[in-house]
């Protein structure tokens, strides 16, 4: 399997769209194959999950997306986790124990405008306290 982490930082990022970067980790037999670090190229409605189709990405996980990011993964068929918060490390530990629990999405709407490259404050809970 492989699965996109929204990242930023060494955390999950709380907006898939607009994190600065993907870490995709190739999982076989529950152990880590491969992790590799990607560059966000850019967030444009619909252009993220069909990139992380064509990088033959099955699972996306982040702190949140909106509605219709949401179904235009379910379109490409790759699973949404949403709600996780952490070090990708520890979200990386969890999905190969199988203890990864999604929950509700961190984004509110239109709280991810801007994340990223020209917003100086998110207005996410900053859940890299937790």
């Amino acid at each position: 399997m492989r699965i996109a982490i929204s990242t930023d930082g060494g955390f999950v990022s709380p907006h898939f769209g607009r994190c600065p970067s993907f870490t995709i980790v190739d999982i076989k037999d529950n152990k880590l194959i491969k992790k590799e670090i990607i560059s966000n190229p850019g967030h444009h409605p619909g252009f993220l999950p069909e990139l992380l189709k064509e990088k033959g990405v099955n699972a996306i996980i982040a702190g949140g997306m909106g509605q219709k990011a949401a179904a235009l993964f379910a379109e490409q068929g790759i699973e949404m986790v949403v709600g996780i918060s952490g070090s990708i490390d520890e979200t990386i530990e969890k999905i190969l124990n199988g203890t990864l629990e999604g929950g509700e999405s961190l984004c509110k709407p239109g709280s991810g405008k801007g994340y990223g490259l020209d917003k100086t404050q998110c207005d996410h809970p900053d859940k890299r306290l937790n």
